[in-house]
């Protein structure tokens, strides 16, 4: 197996002075972003059953931000800080169906009350 001198690829991809290696396409595609998009579509009898519609994009973070890509930044699952945000609005919620029940149990024993004295 024969390589180029500049470090590209093998044989007749990488021959010549301008061969690009692996690490220098990928960069290229991480600054500029390259979009694969394509749909799915199983019909029978000229009636649609099944429509997937696939879009991939494939970016560094930074130019995913400059393009208003931003999604896992609010994902609890990638984001620490969307994590403990969800994680205290799940503890508010809790405290105040807490706060609630705790409210009926303080209430339930003089209702009864009041109930038994209406029937009486």
């Amino acid at each position: 197996m024969t390589t180029s001198s500049g470090g590209g690829l093998p044989g007749p991809y990488g021959g010549g002075g301008g061969g690009a290696n692996l690490a220098d396409i990928l960069e290229r595609v991480l600054d500029k972003g390259i979009v694969i998009a394509g749909d799915i579509k199983i019909n029978l009898l000229d009636i649609e059953l099944l429509t997937i519609k696939l879009r991939l994009i494939v970016a560094s973070v930074d130019k995913a931000k400059e393009m208003g890509i931003d999604w896992w930044e609010g994902d609890p699952a990638l984001s620490q800080g969307a994590r403990r945000t969800e994680l205290s609005r799940e503890n508010a919620e809790l405290r105040q169906r807490l706060a609630e029940l705790e409210e009926r149990m303080s209430l339930e024993p003089a209702e009864k009350e009041t109930h038994e004295r209406r029937e009486r």
